[in-house]
C-alpha cells in the first residue's frame, strides 16, 4: 500500500494531474467517480491567494467526495509560499503540493514553476519553509530539470526529500521541452531506483491510455502514475488503466450515451459551481474531446460553441443522442 504520511492512496495509485481550466471540481468529481486516486486543485497563485483574489480563493474549494485531495500552490516569493500554504491548510484539505513544474514563461520569468530550477538553493530553502509552517503532508510537482544540460531530477530529489516533503511527481521533460517531444522516463526509474529515496516517487508524461501506464509501471518501477492529457474528455482513463493492470482486459469505450449522461453531469455541476452563464461557458472548451472520433460532429460542436443556457445545451445533447443511436 502506498502512504502519502499516514494517507493510504493505493497499491498503485494513478492521479489527475492539475491542469488549469481543465480540472476544477466539475471535472474532478467525475474523474473520482472513475477512480482517480489522488487529485489536486488547479494551481494556485501564492500572491493571489494571501491577497484575498477572489479567482484564487475560489480554486480552494472541493467535495468532500474527492478525498484525497491536494491543493497546488505556486510562487516565487518563499515568504508569500509559507503564508499561501497556511492560508490553503485551511481549507482542510489532505496534501499540499508546490508546483515547481509549470512552463508558462510568464509563471517561469519570475522564477516560479519550472523556472526555479534554475535556482535550486531557493527551491530547496522554499520547500522546506513551506513544511516547516504546515502540519498538512507537502509533495512537490517537477520536472527532469530546467534543459538537456541541467537534467539533474536525481539530485534534486534527494535534497529535496531531505527538507521533509512527503511525496515527489517527476514529469519526464525538461522546461524547454515541449509535449511534442516523447518523455524522457529513464531518469524518473533512477529517481524510484535511488536506495536513498524513501518516500513515494510518482511519473508523468506520456500516460495516455492503459497500455502506456503499463510499460511505464512494469519498466521503470514508480510507486503510482499521474494522467494529464490524456484524460481530455476522457474520465473513464482511470478505470481503463486500473481494469487493465489488473486482468489485462481493456474495458469497451465509453458508448455515446456513457459520453452524454457523463458530460450532462459535468455541466450541471459546472453550472451549480460557476452560474449558468460562465458554467456553460467554460464547458466549450470539453466537448470536442467528448465527442471526438464520432463522424460528422462538427454541426454539433458549432452549435455547442453557439449554446448560452443550461437548457440549450441539454437539447443538443439530446439532439446528439438521437443522431447517433
Amino acid at each position: 500500500m502506498v502512504r502519502i504520511e499516514n494517507i493510504e492512496v493505493g497499491e498503485f495509485p494513478i492521479l489527475l494531474a492539475p491542469m488549469e481550466d481543465v480540472t476544477d471540481p466539475p471535472f474532478r468529481y467525475v474523474c473520482k467517480m472513475f477512480g482517480a486516486d489522488i487529485m489536486f486543485t488547479e494551481f494556485i497563485s501564492s500572491e493571489g491567494l494571501i491577497r484575498d483574489a477572489e479567482k484564487s480563493v475560489k480554486k480552494l474549494d472541493f467535495d468532500e467526495f474527492e478525498r484525497p485531495i491536494g491543493i497546488q500552490i505556486f510562487g516565487h516569493d518563499i515568504d508569500s509560499m509559507v503564508k499561501a500554504a497556511q492560508y490553503a491548510e485551511r481549507a482542510k484539505p489532505d496534501i499540499i503540493d508546490i508546483n515547481y513544474g509549470c512552463p508558462v514563461r510568464k509563471v517561469v520569468k519570475k522564477g516560479a514553476g519550472s523556472g526555479i530550477l534554475n535556482d535550486l538553493p531557493k527551491m530547496i530553502k522554499m520547500t522546506a519553509a513551506v513544511v516547516k509552517a504546515v502540519k498538512t503532508p507537502v509533495t512537490i510537482k517537477t520536472r527532469l530539470g530546467y534543459d538537456d544540460e541541467h537534467k539533474e531530477i536525481v539530485d534534486i530529489a534527494e535534497m529535496i526529500q531531505d527538507t521533509g516533503i512527503s511525496a515527489i511527481t517527476i514529469h519526464g521533460r525538461t522546461r524547454t521541452q515541449r509535449p511534442r517531444i516523447p518523455a524522457d522516463w529513464t531518469l524518473i526509474g533512477e529517481v524510484k531506483n535511488n536506495p536513498r529515496m524513501r518516500i513515494p516517487v510518482f511519473g508523468n508524461g506520456d500516460v495516455v491510455d492503459a497500455k502506456s501506464a503499463k510499460y511505464f509501471k512494469d519498466n521503470f518501477g514508480v510507486d503510482g502514475l499521474m494522467v494529464a492529457r490524456g484524460v481530455y474528455g476522457n474520465p473513464w482513463i482511470f478505470n481503463e488503466i486500473k481494469t487493465y493492470l489488473a486482468t489485462g482486459q481493456i474495458p469497451e469505450l465509453p458508448d455515446i450515451e456513457e459520453r452524454i449522461r457523463i458530460s450532462s453531469m459535468q455541466l450541471a455541476k459546472s453550472v451549480d459551481w460557476k452560474g449558468e452563464r460562465r458554467g456553460v461557458l467554460e464547458m466549450r472548451k470539453h466537448w470536442s474531446d467528448y465527442f471526438k472520433g464520432y463522424p460528422n460532429f462538427k454541426p454539433f460542436r458549432h452549435s455547442l460553441m453557439q449554446a448560452a443556457t443550461h437548457e440549450e445545451v441539454l437539447i443538443l445533447l439530446e439532439k446528439i443522442r438521437e443522431f447517433y443511436i
